[in-house]
């Protein structure tokens, strides 16, 4: 009853059948602990996936943009009191962006979003560097600037920001999930005190070309993405772990691959 209050509808046979599978798969286990998971050959891809993706979303710049926003509105002529509202304004965009991603995700499907996020946030970086460099010498670059802060956070707020936290609900089953969360969890506050920490360095040193690193962890991601990281939209919990098994298990021996040890006992008897 309450899932049917939750989804609207009446027909949940479809999704009652795939959380009865589920309940199969994982029958007899118990949850695993972080340093089980971290440990598990059978997870070593669902783990990188989650690692490589929580980590890039701190270390894409995204809040990093918010430490130019009030320079970059003070140089296009923005008044001084004015300017804490435009920086808000910024924020509420990544908000409704992020909402918005949420709802179109079924639709749009995982890996375009998350590829368009970082491949835009590439562009966007690039851009914004040309228009630092060039603020001081050409009147109407601060307002380029400007637009550059928008997107950046637009496009971080329509991909990586609106799925990230979703994937470890997809990749793993119901035992390591807990697990998964708390790994996500420290990666993100990790990285973004390292980001944190990091960036008056970087702009010290890089001045207007700071966002190079940032620019290199977008397109190191968007490749991770499309190489790597199968899509999930529509298909079960089983579906999706068939797909990481035979990644997972895909290493070669003398009689072919090997890809798991269930096959090897299937194969035997």
């Amino acid at each position: 009853a309450a899932l049917q209050k939750l989804r609207g509808t009446s027909d949940l046979s479809a999704e009652l059948e795939e959380l009865l599978a589920e309940q199969a798969a994982v029958q007899g286990q118990r949850a695993k602990s972080p340093w089980e998971l971290l440990q598990s050959p059978a997870l070593r891809w669902q783990l990188g996936s989650v690692v490589v993706l929580s980590s890039a979303m701190q270390l894409c710049g995204n809040d990093s943009m918010y430490f130019y926003a009030a320079y970059v509105f003070q140089e296009a002529g923005i008044p001084q009191d004015k300017i804490p509202y435009v920086v808000i304004g910024t924020g509420s965009c990544e908000l409704i962006t992020s909402v918005t991603c949420n709802v179109i995700i079924d639709y749009a499907g995982r890996r375009p979003l998350l590829l368009g996020g970082y491949i835009f946030m590439a562009g966007w970086a690039i851009v914004f560097m040309v228009a630092l460099s060039q603020q001081t010498q050409i009147s109407w670059m601060p307002y380029l600037s400007m637009a550059c802060i928008f997107a950046y956070i637009l496009s971080f707020g329509i991909g990586p920001a609106g799925v990230t936290g979703v994937l470890p609900t997809e990749v793993f089953d119901q035992m390591s999930r807990p697990a998964a969360y708390m790994i996500c969890g420290s990666l993100l506050w990790f990285n973004l005190f390292l980001v944190g920490t990091a960036f008056p360095f970087i702009v010290k040193s890089l001045a207007h070309f700071c966002y190079i690193p940032f620019l290199v962890v977008c397109v190191c991601t968007a490749l991770y993405v499309w190489f790597f990281l199968p899509e999930t939209k529509g298909k079960s919990f089983l579906e999706i772990s068939e797909e990481f098994r035979k990644r997972n298990f895909k290493t070669q021996t003398r009689g072919g691959f090997y890809k798991g040890p269930e096959e090897i006992k299937t194969t035997t008897l």
